[in-house]
């Protein structure tokens, strides 16, 4: 959509009387119907309506203006603003309820209470108008009409629309999702956490060493060679019994009888 000026009117009041541009032309700057720039020049529209100079206010340029007039079927073009003023977002309201179905707003709240209790508050009051005082009220069962209360769905009474009331739903589902998976979270252990300073270097150390003076000496391998030797003769020795004399003759003795022919 083309932007049109502030003040459309005045702005169509002053070109009428301060230029020479067509109808068309200011009709199509402004945002007007041709009918209307021309009763604004017959006198018949914009009675008291002062002229607005789009110059000073720098919507347009002497420059633009003076070719619109040469050249009939030139479109005139607002100037670019010098100072760039933001949007301004209005909040919006409690919606508004007709006075015929303002008694019915209770009942309203009642069904939401009991049908979508994961609905906030607020959400209530966007939906169907009322006020917070008037919700806690039918909540603690302390509203003055409470034993008359039906509930009713607010669409079918005409406080909201369906679809108003969908978004909402999906609003609040997106909420306790979101509220599900942060309590989750938090229950879960942290990953990766890290350990406290001291084991960790003790880890990395690996075991305590044994001090010198507790750690046994190891005895040099020739000597342990040499003790091992002495063992094993130690021990062929008593294995190994002293010969007796006696024995020795007699033993010399069956020698000689068996050298001795038998006759």
């Amino acid at each position: 959509m083309d932007r049109i000026p502030l003040m459309p009117k005045a702005t169509a009041v002053w070109l009428v009387e301060n230029t020479s541009l067509t109808f068309e032309q200011i009709a199509e700057f402004c945002g007007l119907h041709v009918l209307e720039v021309k009763g604004i020049a017959d006198g018949d529209v914009a009675h008291g309506i002062k002229g607005m100079d789009p110059i000073s206010s720098g919507q347009l340029s002497r420059e633009e203006i003076a070719l619109a007039e040469k050249e009939p079927s030139h479109r005139l073009k607002l100037s670019e603003p010098k100072v760039e003023v933001p949007e301004v977002k209005t909040k919006r309201g409690p919606r508004y309820t007709p006075v015929s179905r303002r008694q019915d707003r209770p009942n309203a709240i009642l069904w939401l209470l009991k049908n979508h209790p994961e609905l906030k508050d607020s959400q209530v009051m966007r939906l169907v108008g009322t006020t917070k005082p008037t919700i806690i009220a039918i909540k603690e069962r302390t509203h003055w009409n409470s034993p008359n209360l039906v509930a009713q769905d607010p669409v079918t009474l005409g406080l909201c629309s369906q679809t108003d009331l969908d978004n909402e739903v999906k609003k609040a589902a997106r909420r306790l999702e979101r509220e599900r998976k942060a309590a989750s979270a938090t229950e879960q252990p942290k990953a990766g956490t890290l350990l406290p300073a001291e084991e960790s270097t003790a880890a990395m150390a690996g075991p305590e060493p044994v001090p010198e003076a507790e750690a046994e000496p190891e005895a040099p391998m020739a000597t342990t060679l040499a003790q091992e030797a002495r063992e094993a003769m130690s021990a062929q020795e008593e294995e190994e019994e002293t010969p007796d004399a006696d024995s020795v003759f007699a033993k010399l003795k069956d020698l000689k009888r068996d050298d001795v022919p038998s006759e």
